[in-house]
Parts: C-alpha cells; sequence; structure tokens
C-alpha cells in the first residue's frame, strides 16, 4: 500500500510513520509513504497556501492553486496517474469505521490531502473528485492527525503489517461488536481475580463467555452498533436477557 501525503507539517508527519508498528511496515516495504510539503508548490516568497473567504466569515481556506500544482504532480509519481484516489480529511466526510480501512487497505495507491485553517477550496474536491473521510463529529486544528490515523488503520489490513493475522480478525469492531475485557498473569492481584473460564482451557466454554461479554459490553455502552451487526439467534437471545429489545435481526442460530 502506497500513500503519498499531501500537507504543511511534513516533519509532524514524518515523526509518527517511522515508529512502532507503522514503522517497521514501512522498513519492510509494507506500506510506502511519501510526504510532500504543500508550500513547495507555492509561486511567491512567503510561500502562501491560504487565503480569505470568499462572502466573509472566520478562518482562512486552503487556497485552490498551491493543491492543484501539488496533486498533478503527485499524479506524475503514480502508478496509475490521474486514475489515482484522492481523499481529504474533512469533518464533511464519511466516519471512518473496520469497512473503510478495509477499502483503503485494498488500493494499491492513493493521495490524502491534510485539510487545514477552515477548509479546502472546493474546486480541490471537484477538480480531483476527492473523497472526503472523517475521524469522528469534531474538528481538531489541522487534518495531519486524521490522515495519520487514516493510514494506521488501514495499514492493519494489509497482509504482513500485523504479526498475527488473527489479531486483526479478533479485534474491536471486526464483528460489529466491541471486544470482550482482557485479563493476564497473575491469575490474582490485589484482590481481583481473572474470570474463571479464561484459565480453565475449555475452549468452547471461553469463547462462548467471550461472545457473551461483546454482546453485553456493546449494548451497555454502544447499542447504536447492535443494529447493523449480523447478530444469530443465540446472541439475540442473550441480548434479550440483558434487557434487549430488537425484534428485528439478520442471522442464523
Amino acid at each position: 500500500m502506497i500513500c503519498r501525503i499531501i500537507t504543511i507539517f511534513p516533519q509532524m508527519m514524518d515523526a509518527v510513520l517511522s515508529e512502532s508498528i507503522l514503522g517497521r511496515a514501512r522498513e519492510k516495504d509494507l506500506v510506502k509513504t511519501h510526504v510532500y510539503d504543500l508550500r513547495d508548490f507555492t509561486d511567491d516568497r512567503h510561500r502562501t497556501v491560504d487565503d480569505v473567504p470568499y462572502g466573509g466569515g472566520p478562518g482562512m481556506v486552503f487556497k485552490p492553486e498551491p493543491l492543484f500544482r501539488a496533486v498533478e504532480h503527485v499524479f506524475g509519481l503514480c502508478a496509475a496517474g490521474p486514475d489515482t484516489p484522492v481523499y481529504m480529511t474533512s469533518p464533511h466526510g464519511r466516519v471512518l469505521d473496520n469497512a473503510l480501512a478495509r477499502e483503503l487497505a485494498a488500493e494499491p495507491e492513493k493521495i490524502i490531502i491534510c485539510g487545514h485553517y477552515g477548509g479546502v477550496d472546493d474546486r480541490v474536491r471537484q477538480r480531483f473528485r476527492a473523497r472526503e473521510i472523517s475521524i469522528g463529529d469534531f474538528v481538531l486544528t489541522g487534518g495531519e492527525l486524521p490522515a495519520l490515523v487514516i493510514i494506521d488503520a488501514a495499514a492493519r489490513f494489509v497482509p504482513g503489517v500485523v504479526g498475527k493475522p488473527e489479531s486483526v480478525e479478533e479485534d474491536t469492531f471486526s464483528d460489529g461488536l466491541l471486544g470482550a475485557p482482557l485479563y493476564t498473569r497473575p491469575a490474582e492481584f490485589a484482590g481481583w481475580k481473572v474470570p474463571e473460564v479464561l484459565p480453565s482451557g475449555h475452549h468452547a466454554n471461553i469463547i462462548a463467555w467471550r461472545r457473551a461479554k461483546k454482546l453485553e459490553l456493546t449494548l451497555r455502552r454502544r447499542p447504536d452498533l447492535l443494529e447493523k451487526a449480523a447478530l444469530s439467534d443465540k446472541d439475540i437471545a442473550i441480548l434479550k436477557s440483558l434487557g434487549y429489545g430488537k425484534e428485528k435481526h439478520d442471522g442464523t442460530s
């Protein structure tokens, strides 16, 4: 997976992309990242990338000229040229989730524009058919952190990036539910004991316990997720015993 990032803070991106799992993935060429400083595509001595919005209002807006130049330059470096998908970090976009992360991981190459200030001149989105991505219903000071979150989330679905593939498949949200509580040694600490089923070695019972706990946690903390989760008749029965009143569902027993 190749990610080409356009930003006004390239050093901020490099600092994170060089560490931890992403750093190791880059060393193995499983994930390749290229960072471009938007200010390199300006044509004035002040390297200006923003201007006041037409119609008035607070904040500044990314100018179209530097971004047009930057994206067209990066297209020339991409295998698919102008057919390379372009994304923009924006609170207006599709909210990032596991499904979108999988889609992004499946794309061999992509361009990500880090939004900033009050936003980006909309002609950039129109010209490059840029798809906007949000990481939540809140506003940050810039698009660099969302871009890093997007890359990190997608990278985990690239084969070989995570040492154990089952870690990805069993993660929180992998089946639309929150993950079960986790425990490790010692079996008892400060008067708190690990649930007896976990160290029992009874694999089937452990699976059943974890599934029940996932359903319970999701119901208590993120009940909205249950509306889209694929629930079996057994899952529904567990949820109903916990007070869940969903009558219509898809799934098998």
